[in-house]
């Protein structure tokens, strides 16, 4: 067992967020969707049917999460009975991280043909292995840390993902952007070369997680059965257990509504900004780098300003500035405004996600199997991502790009009254759930 709020464990377990984040932002941000875009035609014919290239990303990334939703609670229901967690957060990194290294190979022939289906195989695989390793990262959290250092720990551990994925996306940036500057010719091989600086970089420091992180050697008891099935018999589990604990039941409402806006917003953005403002490249990445350097800001100042208001008013915030935030995405029609849109974007972003992790910590219970729970977590996120998306490529393909921006505001409003819905029974600074 390992002892809580020792600081090399909770470093070591905050490196994992430095380590993937380079996916998150380079794979799913910036350099992967800007490249997409540059080199899909913008109406795709695919299985006898024509597809709007955005709306196409929109629905690879639907079917991983939809995979992963799936396979969340097997998965956590064998890490709970056989306690290796960290055995299964290995084998999810070295799928996403080989995933990204293999984009290298997604590229435009000599005679203008794009291996669509194997860049969003790739992309899709990569995708599966980010979010599979969170399911056991995220369960760690209330093992390392108290519930009165949950906030600033995955507040700590979301700034360091944003400077990490920062530092190589300026490598990359600065590859990209000298190749067109001083006449290279190097064609598409400095942005295929990012894919695999993405795979090295996060299954290196990944090390650094795995060499520190520890559990119980022996599988724990009360696991019975088949364990295909027990993940699900877990999450039924769960489901009726939230029944006792109304706090964290109008929580995960409220969390699955606005968070399919958040992740929808960030893994959208990039399709938005170059197809509805028709923004170059290196605006584009420029954006990005924006938001993610506000973000390690916006990340540490709203784990502050829970401690003085509480996490839901802090929650209550932040969901309001999403809902001016797709508003003012629906009208935007310059790219300095677009600018400003992501400096916005990029405070609430990482302060919003940071913030739910802890505020869900804190309301677990103590006796319970952390990733069962986080298990829940993770299959409430990942459908609701499904359904973001989902729903963000077929009112593109049917309404228009703009539409699905301002639909997105729906989802917040929603998640702003399952926070209203809490009242006052939350938890606030560093005291436990009522």
């Amino acid at each position: 067992m390992m002892e809580l709020n020792q600081k090399r464990i909770v470093r070591a377990w905050s490196f994992y967020d430095w380590a993937n984040s380079a996916y998150s932002l380079i794979i799913t941000s910036a350099i992967f969707p800007a490249y997409f875009t540059a080199i899909i035609p913008e109406q795709v014919n695919l299985l006898g049917r024509n597809f709007h290239r955005d709306a196409l990303a929109s629905y690879s990334i639907s079917l991983s999460f939809l995979i992963i939703a799936f396979l969340s609670p097997i998965l956590s229901s064998i890490a709970d009975s056989r306690s290796n967690k960290k055995m299964f957060l290995r084998f999810f990194c070295y799928l996403g991280s080989l995933s990204c290294m293999a984009l290298f190979f997604f590229e435009k022939n000599t005679h203008g043909h794009v291996n669509l289906i194997y860049g969003l195989c790739c992309s899709i695989l990569a995708s599966i292995g980010f979010c599979g390793s969170l399911v056991f990262y995220n369960a760690f959290l209330p093992e390392i840390a108290s519930k009165d250092q949950q906030d600033a720990v995955s507040a700590n551990g979301f700034s360091m993902g944003y400077i990490g994925s920062v530092i190589l996306m300026i490598f990359c940036f600065a590859f990209i952007l000298a190749d067109e500057q001083l006449k290279w010719g190097l064609g598409s091989l400095p942005v295929r070369m990012s894919f695999v600086a993405v795979g090295i970089w996060w299954m290196g420091f990944a090390q650094i997680t795995f060499a520190v992180l520890k559990e119980d050697a022996l599988p724990k008891s009360g696991h019975h059965g088949s364990i295909l099935f027990n993940g699900f018999q877990e999450l039924k589990k769960v489901w009726h257990q939230l029944k006792q604990i109304p706090v964290l039941k109008r929580f995960l409402f409220a969390f699955f509504f606005y968070n399919m806006g958040v992740l929808t917003v960030m893994y959208m953005a990039t399709y938005f900004a170059g197809d509805a403002l028709h923004m170059e490249t290196t605006q584009l990445l420029s954006v990005i780098l924006i938001i993610q350097l506000v973000a390690i800001a916006g990340a540490r100042l709203f784990a502050y300003l829970s401690q003085r208001w509480g996490n839901r008013q802090s929650l209550i915030v932040l969901v309001l500035i999403w809902i001016c935030i797709c508003i003012a995405a629906y009208k935007v029609v310059t790219v300095n405004q677009f600018y400003i849109l992501a400096f916005c974007v990029g405070m609430v972003m990482g302060g919003i996600q940071s913030l739910s992790r802890s505020t869900y910590s804190k309301l677990l219970p103590d006796t319970e199997d952390h990733a069962s729970f986080f298990s829940f977590y993770d299959v409430c996120e990942k459908l609701g991502i499904v359904i973001g998306t989902l729903s963000f490529g077929l009112i593109s393909d049917y309404v228009g790009l703009r539409a699905s921006a301002l639909g997105l505001a729906v989802y917040f409003v929603i998640g702003l009254i399952g926070l209203f819905w809490m009242k006052d029974n939350f938890v606030r600074k560093s005291s436990g759930a009522q």
